[in-house]
């Protein structure tokens, strides 16, 4: 007997915090295609297969997940998750995501107490934490460590607002927004990274997030 592809079809139409999250990863690392037979796709990639099994069994899919070498020196191997649905990808143009999303992204009307769920997305997608050690000079040679996090995109407008609602509803009080390196740029130092680990780590009953970049923030709390 054939096996028949499954996906909860109604995903994205509501709010809740898997919705968030998954949303928030799709905005980071996810991209729709529509194909010449005018069929229509949405993908999940990232080269940790971890979060991609995450998102397969919260959005109730039996696809498997592939996996590909990119062709491009010293990179990792990805995984993908593809669903075919049309329903699902008209609900993800409602949302405001598009093809080729990467300069166009725009923030989602997203309620506040769902917030945290989609920024954690968004950073185990295009996040980044780094523990960096520094010796202090001042203080006679005092060795020293700190925490850098933040995010990065191509749409300047979307980290605009990514910022401003962050300090609506956190006690983040600055960040640091520029361009580097083909794509735009919003990180934070010590006091405002462990703010943004509290917020986005708050609520994780639902087991959605990446586990390695968690560990750096809570290998950073054992060494300070």
């Amino acid at each position: 007997m054939p096996i028949y592809k499954t996906k909860n079809e109604n995903f994205f139409k509501k709010w809740s915090p898997e919705m968030a999250y998954v949303s928030g990863f799709f905005a980071a690392d996810g991209s729709m295609i529509k194909n010449k037979r005018g069929a229509y796709f949405i993908e999940f990639k990232s080269t940790d297969k971890e979060i991609i099994n995450k998102i397969r069994k919260t959005i109730r899919a039996n696809l498997a997940i592939g996996e590909y070498q990119p062709k491009q020196e010293n990179h990792n191997k990805r995984y993908r998750l593809q669903i075919g649905s049309k329903e699902i990808f008209k609900d993800l143009l409602k949302l405001g995501m598009t093809p080729n999303k990467s300069l166009t992204l725009k923030m989602p009307k997203i309620p506040d107490k769902y917030f945290s769920h989609f920024v954690r997305g968004y950073f185990d997608g295009d996040g980044n934490v780094s523990i960096s050690h520094y010796v202090r000079r001042a203080r006679n040679n005092k060795k020293s460590i700190t925490i850098l996090s933040g995010f990065t995109c191509g749409s300047k407008k979307f980290l605009e607002k990514l910022f401003t609602k962050l300090k609506k509803i956190t006690n983040i009080s600055s960040g640091t927004l520029y361009y580097h390196s083909k794509g735009h740029r919003l990180f934070f130092s010590v006091k405002d990274s462990l703010i943004l680990y509290k917020f986005m780590y708050a609520d994780t009953t639902n087991n959605l997030f990446l586990s390695r970049k968690k560990k750096i923030f809570e290998k950073y709390f054992k060494l300070r």
